[in-house]
């Protein structure tokens, strides 16, 4: 009998639950005294240096994990991404949350294909195994065939609609009556955090809400030639079964892995970076699930961009073009020191109140973003500022809207990705690049309002400084300089020319009078800075990399 499934609600679930105690009180019960335990092992023996020990107590935490069932291990899931928060031994075990937890009965897996396609599994592919090559938090994926082509079926855990619906409900029960005892004020919203994550976790069990996702993911990299989507086979597709194309990558988890495959772990990374950022950027859509177990490094690209397959998405979310714009803000204020700014974009996204004094934010911020830059933007990481940030967050009422909650989640997972990759990786020195090419190439309204802001201060008059941080950037080495010298210097002579450029050639105009005299200072040294920057040999280079990367 096939499941009935509706939509998250905390009142109608809570109210659900609290009707059957019979239920609610062994689990929440059960839920207490397994962490209770696990607090006491981690606390007796964390700090052990027997490597048995270490192991028995990695083995011990994977157990409780999934035991605990879906939600915990999705809590898990997105801790086994972060080699800077958990121990090695206990991240080589918290791995296979991702994909290699125990599989549920084939006999089940078969009658639940018959029960959403209508006919058995051995009827409906020429080939179909009698065990999953892979089992996951919802779901295990088998490797059928059809038509000499291989297919990814993943069939969705009996019993899912149930097990999600109470613990999340738990979960948000646990995390308000504790927010008091957190040490951030991230306990404020807490609930309304875990809120999210059931609606997340709600629409990740519609099967049928996976494929729609996973199509306007594709149709969104449809021109990207390094990001691959697999096809989504619709006849073999339902709300507990989905059924795609097989892809054959190895898995981003293990550098030494990829090296063994003859792959760059660099280039996958920078692949995998710049593409989340396009989809909190510029799509507004992103997966907000991107662990090791659903991305794929593929044969092909080059030592610059590696070819990256993203699969599972059930777990997707959106950003408004209001906050998309402002966080772009804000990465534009940290790159210039405009702290007072920047407050100002923590109060519109609503990470602070708007009674808050944002002028005594100013030293603060400096002292944790500000440190953590330094000269260099690559000495940026999330965990320096992080640790950093919860104890400005312990003194200042910042704290995190509920619809950042998978956002946050999202670009952690990522940095953690990479830092399995990359010890040495640092998200900015991706990241600054990105923003500064797309402040200097795309011409909507909304980027050169921020590009406006960058080039001239509230007087109209030019800030050659900023300009030039700006170009620093992009192009201070040879890799950024080759690949977008060229596009750059297009978009920066059409948007000179264009209608949307009136507002910049007015207001180079204006910034050249200075107490009712012309002022040519500033300009010539904008003058000299492009033509150093954007030298008929600089452009040669870029031309002949642009030739070479095409071939």
């Amino acid at each position: 009998m096939k499941e009935s499934y509706s939509k998250y609600s905390a009142k109608d679930d809570l109210l659900w639950l609290i009707l059957r105690p019979w239920i609610f009180i062994p689990r929440i019960l059960y839920i207490f005294l397994t962490f209770i335990f696990l607090f006491l092992r981690i606390l007796f023996q964390g700090n052990s240096k027997n490597k048995n020990v270490q192991k028995n107590l990695s083995k011990y935490l994977f157990d409780v994990i999934t035991d605990l069932g879906p939600c915990f291990i999705k809590l898990g899931q997105a801790l086994s991404t972060r080699p800077d928060l958990i121990r090695q031994d206990w991240l080589t075990e918290l791995t296979n949350l991702q994909d290699n937890l125990p599989a549920f009965d084939h006999k089940i897996a078969l009658k639940i294909i018959e029960e959403e396609l209508g006919s058995p599994a051995n009827e409906l592919f020429e080939e179909f195994p009698d065990s999953p090559i892979a089992s996951a938090s919802l779901g295990q994926v088998y490797k059928a065939k059809i038509n000499n082509s291989y297919l990814a079926v993943k069939v969705q855990r009996p019993n899912l609609y149930f097990l999600i619906r109470r613990d999340v409900v738990i979960l948000r029960f646990l995390g308000t009556f504790l927010s008091p005892l957190l040490p951030l004020n991230i306990g404020v919203g807490i609930g309304e955090i875990i809120d999210e994550f059931g609606k997340a976790l709600f629409d990740e069990i519609d099967y049928q809400k996976e494929a729609e996702n996973a199509l306007k993911f594709a149709n969104l990299f449809k021109e990207n030639s390094n990001i691959f989507i697999p096809k989504l086979e619709k006849q073999f597709s339902s709300k507990r079964i989905i059924t795609t194309s097989w892809i054959d990558g190895v898995k981003l988890r293990d550098r030494a892995l990829l090296e063994e495959n003859n792959l760059i772990p660099s280039s996958f990374i920078k692949t995998c970076v710049i593409s989340g950022l396009q989809q909190l950027f510029e799509f507004g859509y992103f997966h907000a699930d991107p662990h090791p177990g659903n991305m794929f490094a593929l044969k092909g690209g080059n030592a610059d961009c590696g070819n990256l397959a993203y699969v599972d998405f059930g777990m997707m979310d959106t950003i408004t073009n209001s906050d998309r714009i402002t966080l772009i803000k804000a990465i534009v204020h940290i790159i210039n020191e405009e702290y007072y700014l920047l407050a100002e974009d923590f109060q519109k996204l609503g990470f602070l109140t708007r009674e808050q004094d944002l002028q005594k934010l100013v030293e603060p911020l400096k002292e944790v973003l500000g440190g953590s830059l330094g000269a260099e933007v690559g000495n940026f990481n999330l965990k320096n500022v992080t640790d950093k940030f919860s104890k400005l967050m312990y003194s200042y009422p910042f704290r995190v809207p509920s619809r950042f909650a998978l956002i946050i989640r999202a670009v952690v997972s990522q940095e953690g990705l990479a830092l399995r990759l990359d010890p040495e990786f640092k998200i900015l020195k991706i990241a600054y690049p990105y923003i500064a090419k797309k402040l200097l190439t795309d011409n909507s309204e909304e980027i050169l309002e921020i590009l406006l802001e960058v080039v001239f201060d509230k007087k109209g008059q030019l800030q050659i400084e900023k300009v030039e941080s700006l170009l620093n950037i992009l192009f201070k080495d040879s890799e950024n300089l080759n690949s977008d010298l060229i596009p750059v210097a297009n978009a920066g002579l059409k948007l000179f020319v264009s209608k949307k450029g009136s507002e910049v050639r007015k207001n180079l105009l204006l910034s050249l009078i200075k107490d009712e005299k012309l002022e040519f200072t500033d300009a010539k040294k904008l003058l000299g800075l492009i033509r150093d920057t954007f030298s008929p040999l600089n452009i040669a280079k870029s031309a002949v990399q642009n030739i070479i990367s095409t071939v």
